[in-house]
């Protein structure tokens, strides 16, 4: 039994045989599904009615009308009528375009495992037919369309990827809500009749195997938000019980405490190994997770950036997820199309060293810079370390302080033929021959991974 299939039988035996009760050391008992932390790469997808407006950020309605913000408010003014609200919006959210089969092959050709898309955001706005959005959903207006539902069938038919699902416990306008912080979050109504009841339709009637909480304000306790009793429910009674991989946006004290697996912060990459399984959310566009009409080039990270975050990521113990932002028609523009197949045509070639993988001993070069390592154990090979190389060498001879080499350690580069010569350093590490190749035999185009192999006794 190899050292993959033993960690399955091990999950599945707990899993099964666990009963798990509403409180946090129960809950956080549970054992991660193997296929999240195997899976390293994700995509984030953050629509909605914000992307009508697709200006500022997907907090537009917040900076518009509780913070005020002198940009947002002056465009309102410009564009708008004075008796125009933001639930005007909504029969604009048009995605006349959107073409789920489209996406899914997009999202194919980037090389993520799973994927999370906005079931509901900040402006409590469903993505589906809730019964309990009552005539804010899009299937009542704008879409008059199930976005989840075919959304989620796309992926299902067309793609491996794993459907993973965002939603917002708190709303920023909703009465309900609003009533319940007034009073301290000693009442819930919101939760009993509103947030409750969607997230138990929203994962009986979708199945998602990832469930991405969220707190547009961290405010409340878990026992108001009642988080502790409907993961009981997720882990014990749902139908994706036995794979469903959560984060730790439950309540105000949660990020980096409870739940599958930690966020922290958006954009959280500490550089160092953790000793819990992360994740490090992350937007293309730099400034903002929705749409922006005005955004400028260079708010978009390069793929060479892309790659360079995914490599510290992975290196310690990370996952990346990574957030696009699509048109209210529903078109993923041509700039996050391009970068998501940029990133798939890397990882197509440099798959080996990334799924399935763990940290190693060292998480980056301590000689040369722009160096991340992950590695493997096999069968055959041995012990594999891979040095995930962002910058290339430029005195022929790369520099690894890190690897302790033997005789017999192999060196290759993952999508080139042939080994590479290398020699013992002065005190530590390994001096790598690293001939001149043309850049068009090069393996790709932004970074490159060497394979070295240490055959075990």
């Amino acid at each position: 039994m190899s050292l993959k299939q033993l960690t399955i039988y091990i999950f599945c035996i707990q899993a099964y045989s666990a009963k798990y009760t509403p409180n946090w050391k129960s809950l956080d008992s549970r054992p991660l599904p193997p296929w999240y932390d195997e899976a390293k790469f994700g995509i984030f997808i953050h629509w909605g009615v914000f992307s009508v407006p697709s200006f500022h950020s997907e907090w537009f309605w917040n900076y518009w009308k509780l913070q005020k913000i002198p940009d947002v408010v002056s465009y309102m003014d410009k564009n708008y009528s004075p008796d125009f609200t933001y639930a005007d919006f909504a029969s604009q959210f048009t995605v006349e375009f959107f073409n789920p089969r489209e996406w899914a092959e997009i999202l194919q050709a980037s090389g993520a495992r799973y994927v999370v898309l906005t079931s509901k955001h900040c402006e409590g706005f469903t993505n589906w037919p809730s019964k309990y959005s009552f005539n804010w959903n899009s299937n009542a207006t704008g879409p008059n369309r199930d976005l989840v539902g075919e959304f989620s069938s796309a992926i299902r038919e067309k793609t491996n990827l794993k459907l993973g699902l965002y939603h917002c416990l708190s709303e920023w306008f909703n009465p309900l809500y609003l009533s319940d912080k007034e009073a301290n979050f000693t009442t819930n109504d919101f939760v009993k009749f509103k947030i409750m009841p969607e997230l138990y339709e929203l994962v009986s009637k979708y199945k998602p195997e990832l469930l991405w909480s969220d707190l547009c304000e961290k405010k409340g306790p878990a026992s108001y938000w009642t988080s502790r009793e409907f993961l009981t429910w997720l882990y014990n009674e749902s139908p994706v019980k036995e794979t469903v991989v959560t984060n730790d946006r439950w309540c105000d004290v949660c990020l980096c405490k409870h739940g599958g697996y930690h966020t922290c912060t958006d954009r959280y990459n500490p550089g160092t190994l953790q000793k819990h399984k992360w994740e490090n959310c992350m937007t293309i566009d730099q400034r903002s997770w929705g749409y922006r009409r005005n955004a400028n080039i260079e708010d978009y990270l390069s793929v060479h950036e892309i790659i360079t975050t995914f490599a510290s990521t992975i290196s310690c113990g990370g996952n990346m997820l990574m957030n696009i932002g699509p048109t209210k028609d529903g078109i993923i523009m041509p700039i996050f199309e391009e970068r998501l197949r940029q990133f798939g045509s890397w990882l197509k070639v440099n798959e080996e060293a990334v799924y399935g993988t763990v940290p190693w001993s060292h998480q980056h070069d301590s000689l040369t810079k722009d160096i991340w390592y992950t590695m493997r154990k096999t069968d055959n090979e041995g012990t594999v370390v891979y040095a995930i190389v962002l910058s290339w060498p430029v005195q022929s001879v790369l520099s690894l302080f890190e690897p302790l080499a033997t005789p017999v350690t192999q060196v290759t580069m993952l999508g080139y033929q042939g080994q590479f010569s290398w020699i013992p350093a002065e005190y530590q590490g390994i001096y790598i021959d690293v001939p001149t190749i043309s850049w068009n035999k090069l393996p790709s185009r932004w970074a490159w991974i060497f394979k070295l192999t240490f055959i075990d006794n």
